[in-house]
């Protein structure tokens, strides 16, 4: 396989600063290089403007909201103004609220302590971990794997049609799978959730780095999306959206800043007037650095021209899935098909091989970095595998031996700050490590494929 720049023909744009792109690593082989990042879709290295904004930031960083210094003042300006633009970023209603978080997971379990009685829960097996197990207090009903967008809609149709009693209810879908990349019908999907009386939450942790996501236009409820998927890793998360919900809710965190007044009772008890506001399910100190990267990120992308982005993003993924498709023994996992529009994150298979074996040769023979296992989407890889679904797995790789067929797959997975080089470099190690084998011998150490570090451990 060749693989050339012009091929790539990404120059709709450069891609965008991000730390780490000078950081060489050793290979097993002898000798570094330039480590390619390609694990976007677990966790995307932080932009340099990010960096450059909170450096800037950091000294004069100050508690917020209850402080009469002129730091903490400061600071609870920055808090509050980046919640505004999250806001803009996301296109929030009016009457929309903006809250805090620690992740795209802790979004959608505050969401889920925040459901009505009764409320029941409609969600895709295909959804991710995060979307797919909060509703433990809910009657949920989850729902098979879609093969077009069209059946995904009428799935969610039949399924609320078919509910019983009628009453509040919920839909749970990502906007971008975590697996395929593919988009999902989600305005539709809003639509069909609306027409018969739920609500519905997008799961944007995949979608929010890689498209512009616009709450009233989608028509959606709420939007849940990670910081640390978003070029911001600094461990903060967002749920925006409609607030009655969690205005009726008892906070999810109770402790100072969720409350608005507390008094002691004659009795000895003790009431509290809790605030209505997001700061009802932000107790504590908050993470204000966290929060200020996530807004940095939002104006860099934002600024950057999302548009362009998303055009160069493309060029990406169409390189990467043609010259994985020149590889025979290459099986890319989809749902909806080839034609599907996706993002930058695509799981494949290689015949012959352990998955997690192949991805180790990647990282100790390449210096490229990208993902094996089930991707915390455990029934979906299972479905796209042709297993079944109820299979056990785990998140990593399985205890098989090297060269052993495994349940699991490989996830590549690019974005705004992917340099043209890293994609020839993968391309070109998938090529040779099908047609020529690794260079190296592996073994399973702890559940990983680690190369074998004792004498004669080369192969070629």
């Amino acid at each position: 396989m060749s693989v050339s720049t012009a091929a790539l023909d990404s120059s709709v744009c450069a891609p965008l600063p991000v730390l780490g792109q000078d950081v060489t690593v050793p290979l097993v082989t002898g000798g570094e290089v330039t480590y390619a990042a390609l694990d976007y879709a677990a966790s995307a290295p932080a932009l340099q403007r990010v960096w450059d904004d909170v450096a800037a930031y950091a000294p004069y960083y100050g508690s917020v909201h209850r402080g009469a210094g002129y730091l903490s003042q400061l600071s609870t300006d920055l808090f509050e103004n980046s919640r505004r633009t999250v806001a803009e970023f996301l296109g929030c209603r009016a009457d929309d609220q903006v809250v805090f978080t620690r992740s795209t997971t802790d979004s959608l379990n505050l969401l889920a302590a925040a459901i009505p009685a009764g409320c029941q829960v409609f969600v895709y097996e295909t959804e991710h971990h995060a979307s797919l197990l909060p509703w433990r207090d809910a009657q949920v009903t989850y729902l098979n794997a879609p093969r077009t967008p069209g059946q995904a809609v009428e799935t969610l149709e039949r399924a609320l049609a078919d509910r019983a009693p009628y009453g509040p209810a919920l839909v749970c879908v990502t906007g971008a799978s975590n697996v395929t990349g593919e988009l999902w019908p989600v305005k539709e999907l809003a639509a069909a959730a609306h027409a018969h009386g739920a609500r519905i939450v997008l799961d944007a942790a995949q979608l929010a780095p890689h498209h512009p996501v616009d709450i009233a236009e989608l028509d959606v409820d709420w939007v849940a999306f990670s910081g640390h998927k978003l070029y911001a890793p600094f461990g903060s998360g967002v749920l925006a959206g409609r607030a009655d919900w969690l205005q009726a809710a008892e906070p999810y965190l109770v402790g100072g800043g969720a409350s608005r007044k507390v008094a002691r009772r004659a009795d000895g008890g003790v009431d509290v007037d809790w605030h209505t506001t997001a700061a009802r399910h932000e107790a504590g100190s908050p993470n204000v650095i966290g929060v200020y990267s996530i807004a940095s990120a939002c104006k860099a992308l934002t600024e950057a021209g999302f548009d362009t982005l998303v055009a160069r993003e493309q060029e990406l993924v169409r390189r990467v899935r043609e010259g994985l498709a020149e590889v025979p023994e290459v099986q890319v996992l989809s749902l909806f098909g080839d034609d599907a529009p996706r993002v930058g994150v695509i799981s494949f298979v290689v015949r012959g091989w352990n998955s997690s074996h192949f991805a180790a040769a990647l990282s100790a023979e390449y210096g490229i970095g990208v993902r094996d296992g089930l991707f915390c989407a455990h029934p979906l890889v299972r479905t796209l595998l042709g297993s079944d679904p109820q299979d056990p797995g785990e998140c990593g790789a399985p205890e098989a031996e090297p060269g052993e067929r495994s349940l699991n797959a490989i996830r590549v997975s690019f974005g705004a700050g992917t340099p043209d080089e890293h994609i020839e470099r993968f391309l070109r190690a998938v090529s040779e490590l099908v047609r020529q084998g690794a260079r190296w011998k592996y073994r399973t150490e702890d559940g990983r494929c680690v190369p074998d570090r004792g004498e004669a451990a080369r192969t070629v």
